[in-house]
């Protein structure tokens, strides 16, 4: 049996995986109003909970991307989203802040390896010209997830409580396990599904040929940091990510605090700024592969990244001077959301541009490991910075949105495979 576009079935997987990640991710945002009152907690408690599941959550992104190079991509999904939906069924048992803490941290680290596992993915299954798209619909599932979870979450709260809702959303994971061992039988070089076309349309770029067979070498960790351009996608990294995080973690509570919505009320609004981010990843993909028909790599990287900066900055800019209104506040973050996706992609994919074979996914998790620890730092932050408004935390995203960009164009003075 031949499936054509089989590449396209994998990363639709990915992008399925990715949705059911922020789910389970988000449940606790958008439940938090209620899992507050029954358990006791505060806002500080809030933000230490979180800050357990991104503290955890940059450890798996430092460890994993070793994972996913020693055990492979199939496996590597499975182990993690195996136990992502384990962690998120034992939310059912949380009693207070240690043992929710705990089951955070759980979530935390094994959901890391999700990114990762896709810059990876991305790299053995697509072409230079196509990644972007790749990972744009990849990045597409963490908007989906969102956009998703807000409604589903407050409907399966409304009906059966927070403790049985984590028990439904963590079940998912388990059943996407089954499609996943299906389809990805093996890497495209020997997968017997694959066609002759298909197979000799990924590997085109031939210095970019990763199979299982490989003989590439892999770098060690020094090795990859002593390249100025790993420095430009980490530094990058760890500017950019708070802008995500900040409305992920914090946008259910601030229109909890800021406009008194309680669960149903915030399933209502917070999905629709995620729709912004869902059209930008697929944009941004689309966008550079046009580029890329026109301009050399590291051109169309840079200016679609360029581009997704400045509607950050619009958005962002917007959101402090005129967001008087629930209904303003989400419109402008779906701008600053659209431009985020539209950049991150092409940050993303950088990894995969600089290096090949089995240091891709090691990058690539160094990458999300230093972006969790800045997003610890912002988490940390909040709640001492918003005690009267959010404005302060909005201008710090204003200020770091630029300085990832600096990190691109002061380091990475052209995107292209390092040599040795």
């Amino acid at each position: 049996m031949k499936i054509k576009g089989l590449r396209w079935w994998i990363i639709g997987l990915v992008c399925l995986a990715t949705i059911i990640n922020y789910i389970d991710r988000s449940a606790l945002g958008i439940m938090w109003p209620a899992m507050r009152d029954d358990l006791g907690m505060t806002e500080e408690d809030y933000a230490w909970i979180i800050n357990i599941f991104t503290f955890t959550y940059a450890l798996g992104k430092l460890i994993s991307g070793k994972i996913y190079d020693k055990v492979g991509t199939k496996i590597g999904f499975v182990l993690s989203i195996f136990f992502w939906s384990l962690a998120s069924l034992l939310h059912f048992f949380a009693k207070g802040v240690t043992s929710l803490s705990i089951f955070r941290g759980l979530l935390g680290v094994s959901e890391a390896g999700n990114w990762p596992g896709a810059v990876k993915n991305n790299a053995e299954w697509f072409p230079i010209k196509e990644r972007a798209v790749a990972q744009g619909i990849f990045n597409a599932g963490a908007a989906i997830g969102s956009i998703v979870a807000a409604p589903t979450i407050a409907s399966l709260f409304e009906g059966y409580g927070w403790k049985v809702t984590f028990v439904i959303i963590g079940i998912l994971g388990f059943l996407w396990i089954i499609p996943w061992l299906i389809f990805n039988k093996k890497l495209p070089k020997e997968h017997p599904w694959i066609t002759e076309e298909e197979k000799h349309h990924i590997f085109s770029d031939e210095q970019e040929m990763v199979s299982s067979d490989t003989k590439d070498t892999t770098w060690s960790i020094s090795k990859i940091l002593s390249y100025k351009e790993a420095w430009g996608v980490l530094l990058s990294r760890f500017f950019i990510e708070p802008i995500w995080w900040l409305f992920v973690f914090w946008m259910p509570i601030y229109l909890n605090k800021e406009y008194g919505f309680n669960v149903k009320e915030i399933g209502l609004y917070a999905w629709f700024p995620y729709v912004g981010a869902a059209i930008g990843s697929i944009a941004g993909g689309w966008y550079v592969k046009y580029l890329l028909e026109r301009k050399t790599l590291d051109t169309a990287r840079k200016k679609v990244i360029t581009i997704g900066t400045l509607i950050i900055l619009v958005g962002i800019l917007s959101a402090i001077l005129f967001a008087d209104t629930p209904e303003k506040f989400v419109v402008f973050v779906f701008i600053v959301l659209f431009g985020f996706q539209f950049s991150i992609s092409n940050i993303q994919t950088i990894s995969s541009d600089l290096l090949k074979g089995k240091s891709v996914g090691t990058l690539a998790g160094l990458a999300g490991g230093i972006g969790a620890i800045s997003v610890i730092i912002m988490n940390r932050l909040i709640p001492e910075i918003t005690k009267t408004s959010y404005t302060p935390a909005f201008i710090i995203l204003a200020c770091l949105a630029p300085l990832s960009l600096l990190a691109i164009y002061a380091l990475c003075k052209e995107i292209k495979p390092l040599k040795e």
